[in-house]
C-alpha cells in the first residue's frame, strides 16, 4: 500500500510526469514532538515505501537494536544548521529548478517522483525503484553549508541541490524509461520493478556501472553548470587531482574488468569506504570513487555525438559504439587506360 498520499506535496511546472513529494514538514514535527523516537516510527510506518526503500539501499535493514541505535541518534542531534538553511533558502524552488532543466535535456516519458526528505547521515542523494515507479531523493542534512558531526552531515553549499538531483533523476531515467536499453533497467525489471544497490551491482556489468555514473555526471553539469570540477563526482580537490594523475592506470584495470560482474568491483571502482589493499592495482591505491571520473569520460563522446536524451537510455554498448571516431572512407583509385 502507498503512503505517498500522506505527503505534504507540490506538483512541479513543466512536467505532468513529476511528483515532487516533500517529507520535511513531517520530519521537523517529529523533532518537535513530546517523544521523537516513537514519532520517528510513526513517521516511518506513515512513508513506509520510500523510507524501508532508503535504508536497505543506503544504511542497513530497518530493524534491531542497531536500527533504533540510529533513529535515537537522528532525532536527538542538534539541527541548528538545518533550520538556519531552511530559513534562508527555498529548497522547494531549487528542486523545481533541477526538474524543469532535466525535462528539457532528458525529455522523460515515465512517471517518477522527487523526494525531499531529511536523512540518517547516509548518502546525500541517491535513486530508488519502488512497484516499478522511480524515485529520485535529496537529503537535506548534507546541504546545509556547514559539516554537522552530530548527523553526519558533510556541510555542502544548498545551491548544490539541483547538481545531485539532476544525477540522481538521470539514473531514475535510465532505470525506469520505456525506451531504455540498459542492463540496470533489465535487472530491476526482473527483480519485480524494485533497484537494490547491492543485487544491480551482484549482476550488472562493471562497463554498465561506470557509464550509469558517467552518464550521471554529464547530466548533472549541464543542468548546473559552474560550479568546481571536482563537485560533479562529490570529490575533494586532491581526491579529483589525484585521479587524474592515476588515469592510465584506472583506465587499464577497469578495461580489464568491463565485461566482468562482481559486488565487488562496484565497491571497488563506485564506493566508499573499501580498504586500500581492496583499491589497490598495478601498486597504486586508486582514490575512492573513482569510477565516477573514468565513467564520465567513457560517456562524453557519444554524448556529443547523440545528444543527452539518447545516451541515458543507451545501452553500454550501444554507448561504446557511439563514442567510437567515424572511420575515414578510403579515396578511391581512378584507373585511366
Amino acid at each position: 500500500m502507498s503512503h505517498r498520499g500522506i505527503s505534504h506535496r507540490a506538483d512541479l511546472p513543466c512536467s505532468g510526469l513529476l511528483m515532487l513529494i516533500n517529507l520535511l514538514p513531517d520530519f521537523l514535527a517529529v523533532l518537535n514532538a513530546a517523544d521523537p523516537e516513537a514519532a520517528y516510527h510513526a513517521y516511518f510506518d506513515r512513508h513506509r515505501e520510500i523510507l524501508t526503500a532508503y535504508w536497505d539501499n543506503y544504511v542497513l535493514e530497518p530493524s534491531g537494536p542497531h536500527f533504533e541505535e540510529v533513529v535515537r541518534a537522528t532525532v536527538q542531534a542538534p539541527r541548528d544548521d538545518l533550520h538556519a538553511l531552511l530559513a534562508r533558502t527555498d529548497v522547494v524552488a531549487l528542486a523545481q529548478h533541477a526538474e524543469r532543466r532535466v525535462q528539457q535535456l532528458l525529455e522523460p516519458d515515465v512517471a517518477f517522483d522527487v523526494v525531499i526528505m531529511v536523512g540518517v547521515g547516509a548518502a546525500n542523494a541517491g535513486e530508488l525503484v519502488i512497484n516499478g515507479r522511480g524515485v529520485a531523493f535529496i537529503c537535506l542534512e548534507h546541504f546545509t553549508g556547514v559539516a554537522n558531526p552530530d548527523t553526519q552531515g558533510l556541510g555542502l553549499d544548498p545551491e548544490l541541490i539541483p547538481l545531485w538531483l539532476s544525477h540522481e533523476i538521470t539514473h531514475v531515467v535510465r532505470y525506469t524509461s520505456p525506451a531504455s536499453r540498459s542492463e540496470m533497467r533489465a535487472l530491476i525489471n526482473e527483480a519485480g520493478g524494485y533497484y537494490s544497490y547491492w543485487e544491480t551491482g551482484r549482476h550488472a556489468t562493471l562497463r554498465e556501472l561506470l557509464v550509469n555514473e558517467g552518464l550521471a555526471v554529464q547530466v548533472s553539469k549541464a543542468v548546473s553548470p559552474g560550479h568546481a570540477a571536482w563537485e560533479y563526482f562529490g570529490f575533494a580537490r586532491r581526491q579529483y587531482a589525484r585521479i587524474r594523475e592515476v588515469e592510465p592506470v584506472l583506465q587499464r584495470a577497469a578495461a580489464h574488468d568491463f565485461e566482468r560482474n562482481a559486488l565487488g568491483l562496484r565497491l571497488r571502482y563506485l564506493s566508499g569506504g573499501m580498504s586500500d589493499e581492496a583499491r589497490t592495482v598495478e601498486r597504486v591505491v586508486l582514490p575512492e570513487r573513482a569510477g565516477y571520473f573514468l565513467g564520465a569520460r567513457m560517456v562524453e563522446s557519444a554524448i556529443n555525438a547523440r545528444g543527452h536524451a539518447w545516451a541515458v537510455r543507451a545501452s553500454a554498448h550501444e554507448l561504446a559504439i557511439a563514442s567510437q571516431p567515424l572511420s575515414m572512407e578510403m579515396p578511391r583509385l581512378t584507373v585511366v587506360s
